[in-house]
């Protein structure tokens, strides 16, 4: 959100145009562990130093920066953590999401970023990558190995809205990745069976949180397309996280009538997604993923929930709700055939 000014200023120019200093600083913090030793007690950057075998010189520079843009607090010559990095970025908390660094700093993001004039003339992605649908793509085992910790909020939440009407519950999981979404539906339900389907690779990541999750016996894969892998049928719900954005209107349309197709008469289709206002410029973080989609999709797009109303009537569903997930930048849309 740009800030508030009383008056014009070059310095909103100046700090978009340096704000991958931020992400640097933070990608180097979370690899350095630099939140953890802070947490641990070493306060100073003489003792920060020590602690992760880094320059003194370094570890105040890095540290004053964090403390500037709001991850720790200064008093004196000591350093605190701030709320986000206490709850998220020590590993001496449980809700430690440091590993999402994998992903969300992959050069290939940077690399579809860099292209993003030639990505506007084209309205689409200047990459080679497309619509990120090849079998053996690294960057999917990355996301499925890192973002796990970032999913327990929307996990649970979707976990919350499945009521199941009958002793057991049959759940296909498209696109799984990390299979996180699956898994917390099992764990809070022990009559659910989850069959994950993603590309090879990806599924080893799912099957051993799975069998982490102390639900590996309830727990099968299915390798191969979204769009060409046999679903089988009688479900009684269908998870589509986070792949719909990836692809234009047509090609959504095509995987929920397969989607349909798969789930039992009553059975419903469960959407996560970023779904920003119909006026496409709020709230902000659903809005701005768009951007994303433009530098790294072919055609894909953050929709609105009309957009999406619209392509699940085509495919079949009659209507569609949306469900907002509490503190977090996405939402749930319910599907029931």
């Amino acid at each position: 959100m740009a800030p508030k000014q009383s008056k014009p200023s070059p310095e909103h120019i100046f700090q978009t145009l340096n704000a991958h200093q931020q992400t640097s600083a933070l990608k180097a913090a979370i690899e350095l562990d630099l939140f953890t030793a802070i947490d641990d007690g070493h306060s100073r950057a003489s003792e920060i130093a020590k602690t992760l075998q880094v320059s003194e010189r370094g570890a105040r520079i890095l540290s004053d920066y964090l403390t500037v843009i709001g991850f720790l607090k200064k008093d004196a010559d000591a350093y605190s953590l701030g709320d986000d990095a206490a709850l998220f970025l020590s590993k001496r908390s449980p809700h430690f999401m440091g590993s999402i660094v994998g992903f969300l700093s992959d050069p290939q993001h940077f690399e579809n970023l860099a292209k993003l004039s030639e990505a506007v003339r084209r309205g689409g992605t200047a990459s080679n990558k497309g619509n990120n649908q090849e079998p053996n793509d690294p960057l999917w085992v990355s996301f499925a190995r890192s973002m796990a910790p970032l999913t327990v909020p929307a996990a649970l939440f979707i976990a919350s809205l499945v009521k199941p009407d009958q002793q057991s519950m049959r759940v296909l999981d498209i696109a799984a990745g990390h299979g996180m979404y699956g898994i917390t539906v099992a764990q809070q339900h022990q009559m659910a069976h989850i069959t994950a389907l993603d590309w090879p690779a990806v599924l080893e990541v799912a099957k051993e949180n799975a069998k982490t999750a102390g639900i590996g016996d309830r727990y099968t894969t299915r390798p191969g397309s979204a769009f060409e892998t046999d679903f089988g049928e009688n479900y009684d719900l269908v998870l589509l996280t986070n792949i719909l954005h990836h692809f234009d209107k047509p090609t959504c349309i095509q995987l929920i009538h397969r989607v349909h197709k798969a789930l039992r008469p009553g059975g419903t289709a469960l959407t996560l997604e970023f779904v920003p206002n119909e006026d496409r410029v709020s709230p902000p973080t659903e809005a701005a993923f768009s951007l994303l989609m433009l530098v790294g999709t072919d055609a894909g797009d953050a929709y609105t929930l009309e957009e999406y109303r619209a392509m699940f009537r085509e495919a079949g569903f009659p209507d569609t709700t949306l469900h907002r997930i509490p503190d977090m930048p996405q939402e749930v849309l319910l599907s029931r055939k």
